[in-house]
């Protein structure tokens, strides 16, 4: 009898929710903690008749995937924190051509080769586009493996409907930890609702005029022209893109706010803070561009206290002050360095704030 759930670690499911959106190129390089991607795209692609490349460098690996993007593939990369600093030229130049990629980064402790324990350190350097020039990627952030799953898959379709780069944000923990995963309702998902007719791509103009994909443009005011349409399309990704999960944020003294692995461990806090009697709510963004500032706003209006919860020195909270000015207070705990949060501290310092 088939199964419907599998145990996987968050990686090797981030691999087979590419495979379930039909990518069928991978090029990277190795890094920890991101390693089990890798090796799992390795078999898979030669399962598929896909291609695999273990390139030289990431510089090559983001050049590859700029390659076969063009030529109409879908396609992926992955690396960590390091690697991924490497790639982000090659991730401004596919922006600058608006081609369709998905960039994986499994985050390590920072800065520079840092060390190989789950971070988030990298949030600016993922929703503030990290390379140059006036261009964003859609990051998607899960929270559990079948959501590693998931996103990973929806990458692909909003990669390709809005010609960028999409960027899914892991971390250690989540890409080594283990769980069931539904791999059976993942395949039944919309995955084909988003058009992935490419005239665009260069494939032969032998019964066609020529297409032509550049990020050099020279002619007066055809950079700005082309800046201005980037503008409109991530103008139209904020209106229609936002992902978040809430749990009483419309009713809450005090409204946890974190993503990916911090965003777990502050729902068991919510957990056991309403199972206490005490009035907290919690906002996860699942999308960090675009983040989901109007429901933040929303409950900034109602709530006396927001604590932000981060495996960083503190960056997921510049957009929570964007998004609620001074509508409330901001609380912050947060641990750099690849430390993780732990349940008891935090909800130690709920039950503080609740108190005060």
């Amino acid at each position: 009898m088939k199964r419907d759930r599998i145990l996987m670690c968050g990686n090797e499911a981030c691999g087979e929710g590419a495979v379930i959106a039909g990518c069928r190129f991978y090029a990277g390089y190795p890094i920890t903690p991101q390693n089990e991607l890798t090796a799992y795209m390795a078999k898979r692609m030669l399962e598929l008749g896909g291609t695999f490349i273990q390139a030289e460098s990431e510089l090559a690996a983001i050049n590859m995937v700029f390659g076969a993007s063009v030529a109409g593939a879908r396609a992926m990369t992955s690396s960590s924190s390091p690697g991924i600093s490497l790639k982000q030229e090659g991730i401004s130049y596919i922006a600058g051509c608006g081609l369709p990629a998905v960039i994986v980064n499994v985050m390590r402790g920072g800065p520079g080769l840092g060390n190989i324990a789950p971070s988030q350190a990298d949030y600016f350097q993922a929703t503030r586009g990290g390379g140059h020039g006036d261009y964003r990627t859609i990051v998607l952030a899960p929270a559990s493996v079948q959501e590693v799953v998931e996103l990973t898959r929806d990458a692909f379709g909003l990669a390709d409907e809005y010609r960028m780069p999409v960027m899914v944000l892991s971390d250690g923990m989540l890409g080594q930890m283990m769980e069931p995963v539904d791999l059976v309702a993942a395949n039944k998902a919309e995955v084909g609702k988003r058009s992935v007719e490419k005239p665009w791509a260069l494939t032969g103009c032998k019964d066609r005029e020529p297409n032509m994909i550049r990020s050099l443009l020279l002619k007066s005011g055809a950079l700005e022209d082309w800046n201005n349409e980037l503008q409109a399309r991530y103008k139209t990704i904020e209106e229609k893109e936002v992902r978040y999960e809430a749990l009483h944020e419309d009713e809450s003294d005090l409204i946890i706010i974190g993503y990916g692995t911090c965003g777990r461990i502050a729902k068991s806090c919510v957990e056991r803070a309403r199972d206490e009697g005490l009035s907290v709510g919690m906002i996860r963004p699942i999308t960090l561009w675009p983040f989901p500032k109007d429901i933040v706003r929303k409950a900034a209006e109602k709530a006396k206290a927001i604590l932000v919860v981060e495996m960083s020195s503190g960056q997921m909270i510049e957009d929570v002050q964007l998004a609620i000015g001074e509508r409330c207070k901001i609380e912050f705990y947060g641990r750099p360095g690849g430390a993780v949060p732990e349940e008891d501290v935090i909800f130690e310092k709920i039950r503080t704030l609740v108190s005060g």
